[in-house]
C-alpha cells in the first residue's frame, strides 16, 4: 500500500517523497489508519519494523494544520539516541509543514537546557523526551500540556524494564485524562499489559510476531573461552579485507566495552566506544563519526540494539549472548537493512551455550559453529546438548569468506514482510 492510499496530506507526501519513501510497511498498513482515526492503540512491533514512521506521520498530519503554540503531542522514549533519532526523523517528514519539535534529554550542558526550557516554555507542537528530563523541566512548572492531545509511550517495554513507571505516572498526572495514548513495545509481557491497562481507553491491538532475522543474514556461532573473546575479535577484524566497512559489537557491560575498544586498538584496528559513562556530545559525537565513517568499528552496550538507525552496518558481533532471546534479533536486526547483505557472529562460551539455544528456538533455525582452535581450550558441547554428552564440532579454520570466518555460509530465516491491504479512506481530522 502508498502512503497517498492511507490518506495522508500533500504536505506530508512531499516530505515522504524527499526521504525516499513510497509504500508502507505492515505496521504502517495496520497502525496509522487506526491512530488517523483518534483511538488507543497498542501495538507490539520490533524495531526495523518501520514503526516510528507508523507513529509519527499520521501525529504530524493531525496536527499540520495547527496555528496555536502549544504541546500537542509528547513521545516518551527510553534513551537519549532515540530522542535523538526519532527527532530527526521528525524534522525529515514534516519538513513542509509548519509544526515545531524539540528533543528533551539529559547529558547536555547548561546552555541545552535553556534552549528545552525555551521551546517548552513557548509551546513546541511535538515534545520527543526521555523521562527523566521532562520531570525536570515539569517540577519548574513553565511546562503546560492543558492541550495536549496525544500521548506516545516508544520503546515502552525497555522504559518499564529500566525502572521508569514512577517517572511515567508522574508525567501523566500532568497530562489530560481525554487524550490519544499510543503504546508501542517490542514485547507484550504481562506487564506492558498491565500498565497498557491503567493509561489506555479501550484500545485496539496490533501483534507483529517477532520476526526471524532476514534471509540475507548470514549468521554464525564462535565457539570460544569466555576470556579470549576480545582476542578473537581482534583475530578476525584483523584478517578482513574490507577494513572500511562498518562493524557493530554489542558486549554486555561498559566495562568489557572498554576492555574489548582496548584490545581491538592495539591491534591498530580503528575503533570507537559508546556507553553510559560518556557524556552526551561524546555519544553523539561518536554516533555522527561512526555514520560518516571516520570510525569503523563500534563497541557498544545494548543501548544501541534498539536505538540507532544507520544504514550499510556489514557485520554485528555479539561478544556476548545477550540474555533475552528477543534482543539477538534486534542486534541482528543492525545489519542487512534495506535488502542489503549483512553477517551476524555470536561468540558463546560453555556458560552461554543454554542461552543461545533459547534463541535457536526463537527462531526456529540452527545455527551455523565455528572454532579456531588457539581460542578455545576444550570442545564445548552444542547448544542445548546436555550435560557431559560431546557436541558437533563446527567448521574449523580462519580464512575463506570476507568477513574473516570460515565454514559454510547459511542465511538467516524469515522473510521480510510485504505491503499490501486495502485502500483506506482518509478519516475527519481528531482535532
Amino acid at each position: 500500500m502508498t502512503f497517498e492510499e492511507l490518506g495522508l496530506s500533500y504536505e506530508l507526501l512531499d516530505g515522504l517523497d524527499a526521504m525516499g519513501f513510497t509504500k508502507a510497511t505492515p505496521i504502517q498498513e495496520e497502525a496509522i489508519p487506526v491512530i488517523m482515526d483518534g483511538g488507543d492503540l497498542i501495538a507490539c512491533a520490533q524495531t526495523g519494523t518501520g514503526k516510528t514512521a507508523a507513529f509519527l506521520l499520521p501525529t504530524i498530519d493531525a496536527i499540520s494544520t495547527l496555528t496555536t503554540k502549544s504541546i500537542d503531542t509528547v513521545i516518551l522514549v527510553p534513551t537519549r539516541e532515540l530522542a535523538v533519532q526519532i527527532d530527526q526523523q521528525l524534522v525529515g517528514f514534516s519538513y513542509f509543514t509548519k509544526i515545531s519539535s524539540i528533543s528533551v534529554y539529559g547529558g547536555r550542558d547548561g546552555k541545552a537546557f535553556e534552549q528545552e526550557k525555551k521551546a517548552l516554555s513557548s509551546g513546541a507542537n511535538v515534545v520527543v523526551a526521555t523521562p527523566g528530563r521532562l520531570i525536570a523541566h515539569l517540577n519548574m512548572g513553565y511546562v503546560k500540556m492543558d492541550k495536549l492531545h496525544s500521548l506516545i509511550l516508544d520503546e515502552a517495554d525497555r522504559m518499564l524494564d529500566m525502572g521508569f513507571i514512577e517517572d511515567l505516572n508522574k508525567i501523566i498526572s500532568y497530562m489530560p485524562k481525554q487524550r490519544q495514548t499510543l503504546m508501542f513495545s517490542a514485547t507484550m509481557a504481562p506487564k506492558i499489559r498491565r500498565f497498557a491497562k491503567e493509561i489506555l481507553n479501550n484500545p485496539k491491538e496490533i501483534s507483529l510476531s517477532l520476526a526471524k532475522p532476514a534471509a540475507n543474514v548470514t549468521q554464525a556461532v564462535y565457539e570460544v573461552k569466555d576470556d579470549a573473546k576480545p582476542y578473537l575479535l581482534k583475530h578476525l577484524l584483523t584478517s578482513r579485507e574490507e577494513k572500511d566497512e562498518r562493524v557493530l559489537i554489542f558486549s554486555t557491560t561498559k566495562a568489557k566495552v572498554k576492555k574489548i575498544t582496548q584490545v581491538l586498538k592495539s591491534g591498530g584496528l580503528n575503533a570507537g566506544e559508546i556507553h553510559s559513562d560518556l557524556g552526551q556530545e561524546q555519544r553523539e559525537q561518536m554516533i555522527r563519526d561512526y555514520k560518516n565513517g571516520t570510525i569503523p568499528i563500534l563497541v557498544a552496550t545494548d543501548i544501541l540494539s534498539r536505538g540507532i538507525d544507520v544504514k550499510d552496518i556489514k557485520l554485528v558481533i555479539n561478544n556476548d549472548v545477550p540474555g533475552d532471546a528477543a534482543d539477538y534479533v534486534h542486534r541482528v536486526g543492525r545489519t542487512a537493512r534495506a535488502n542489503a547483505d549483512g553477517m551476524a557472529l555470536t561468540f558463546v562460551s560453555w556458560a552461554d551455550r543454554r542461552k543461545f539455544k533459547q534463541i535457536e528456538d526463537l527462531i526456529e533455525q540452527r545455527v551455523e559453529r565455528r572454532q579456531l582452535p588457539e581460542f578455545l581450550a576444550d570442545a564445548i558441547p552444542a547448544a542445548g546438548d546436555d550435560d557431559g554428552k560431546r557436541g558437533g564440532r563446527g567448521g574449523r579454520g580462519g580464512g575463506g569468506n570476507r568477513h574473516g570466518g570460515g565454514g559454510n555460509r547459511r542465511g538467516g530465516g524469515g522473510n521480510r514482510g510485504g505491503g499490501g491491504g486495502n485502500r483506506s479512506s482518509r478519516p475527519s481530522n481528531r482535532r
